[in-house]
């Protein structure tokens, strides 16, 4: 009976996305355009198109956390981008910047280390640039996500977790998958030299040594580590994006910003932009279990000595959320200005997730239940009559098999069994 249950709840979700989705494109496709604009838009790189539906997603009221909270709880839709994720402002972002620097050029490769969402907006926007993708991800994420990604085209590598400072943690296989590509570029660049001038240099990297011709990166005209933990491109992306359509879209009447931090870019920059604005905007981190974000920005020391990164050599995460929560200081986090954090829980973001699918029919991903958490957390901060936006950063889709499998929550004895919001000492508050 319980899968059954299951299966109906998330039909019921995949039709609510749907209609919404439908809604959203009615709402586009009503704006016109003079004829001499629309010539222009089209003349532009990256301004039709796939890559012309990314951004400007819909600011919706969340009315059950609303109505419970007596505060404005507002989710900024970034699950209806093509890609589906916040992640395709920032891979739109990345490679526009690299393909501008001639770091990255048409025919290349785009590689990065990434849990699931980053590389499969990486996957969906890269064709539209006319360059490929190769991503590595641990191998303990949802297997959906691998599987998105093999059939969006990109060539996909599953790895043991270990830590960042392993050379072969993701994000670092990700970088010499890199290299290895702009070394058979220039190899391949050589052995077809005319008139015997020599081409070292390929996207500003010097061939050295031999490379095996039977790699699968040997076809691609370089290579280009999107590095989306330390390239300010993210942070940049919604810093000119995110938050200014927030400021937009609320007319500058906003109390506070929460959102959950993986690479740090959307919370950096929806909440510089946003206090530069306005010094009354407060923005808060919501930190999952395991990660060591909440007690840098509430104590200014982020683990212990015996905690430290570098003796970590397991996956240091005990959390069944995925992209959210990190271990160490990303450039793009540095840029953030906060005002404080909150500590989320797993079963906090399981509750939130079914609450929300059964009274707002909204379908939402695990950074996204974590998120719409620490907006109730601020709302019983900072008190009733305030207006708190939040990051809905994807759908449920890709977390069918860990995030909505009973059996997976039954291992880490996390199946929800809520009534309300009394798992967020909301007592027994339910909404008709």
């Amino acid at each position: 009976m319980a899968p059954a249950k299951a299966a109906g709840a998330v039909a019921a979700a995949a039709v609510s996305l749907a209609v919404l989705s439908y809604l959203l494109c009615s709402h586009r496709s009503q704006r016109r355009e003079p004829p001499e604009k629309k010539k222009k838009r089209r003349n532009g790189r990256g301004k039709d198109g796939l890559i012309g539906a990314i951004g400007n997603t819909p600011l919706i009221r969340i009315n059950s956390l609303s109505d419970a909270t007596g505060c404005e709880i507002l989710g900024k839709c970034e699950f209806l981008n093509p890609g589906g994720s916040v992640k395709d402002r920032v891979a739109v972002k990345i490679i526009e910047e690299a393909l501008g620097s001639g770091k990255l050029a048409r025919g290349g490769v785009v590689t990065e280390g990434s849990a699931g969402s980053t590389a499969i907006s990486l996957a969906t926007v890269a064709p539209a640039y006319g360059c490929k993708c190769h991503v590595v991800i641990p191998d303990d994420v949802a297997i959906e996500k691998s599987q998105i990604l093999e059939a969006l085209g990109a060539t996909v590598e599953r790895v043991r977790p270990v830590s960042i400072t392993h050379r072969d943690h993701f994000v670092n296989i990700a970088r010499r998958r890199a290299t290895e590509a702009n070394e058979l570029a220039s190899k391949s660049r050589m052995d077809e030299q005319t008139d015997g001038i020599r081409l070292e240099h390929v996207n500003g990297y010097h061939c050295h040594g031999e490379m095996l011709s039977s790699s699968p990166l040997h076809n691609y005209k370089g290579g280009f580590f999107a590095d989306q933990f330390e390239n300010l491109a993210n942070f940049r992306a919604h810093y000119e994006g995110t938050g200014p359509e927030i400021w937009e879209q609320t007319g500058g009447n906003i109390d506070a910003f929460v959102a959950a931090a993986g690479t740090g870019g959307t919370l950096a920059g929806v909440s510089r932009f946003l206090q530069e604005k306005s010094q009354k905007v407060k923005c808060f981190l919501i930190d999952p279990p395991g990660s060591g974000l909440f007690n840098k920005v509430t104590r200014g020391v982020m683990y212990t000595k015996e905690e430290a990164e570098g003796r970590r050599l397991k996956n240091p995460f005990d959390t069944v959320t995925e992209g959210i929560g990190i271990n160490r200081l990303t450039e793009n986090f540095k840029m953030a200005n906060l005002d404080g954090a909150f500590r989320g829980m797993d079963l906090e973001a399981v509750e939130m997730s079914r609450f929300l699918l059964k009274n707002d029919g909204l379908f939402l991903g695990s950074s996204s239940a974590m998120n719409c958490v620490g907006a109730v957390r601020v709302a019983q901060s900072i008190g009733p009559g305030h207006t708190i936006v939040t990051i809905l950063c994807d759908n449920g889709m890709r977390h069918l098999s860990k995030f909505y499998s009973d059996e997976y929550l039954d291992q880490y004895g996390l199946r929800p069994q809520a009534v309300g919001l009394e798992f967020l000492g909301i007592n027994s508050r339910t909404i008709d």
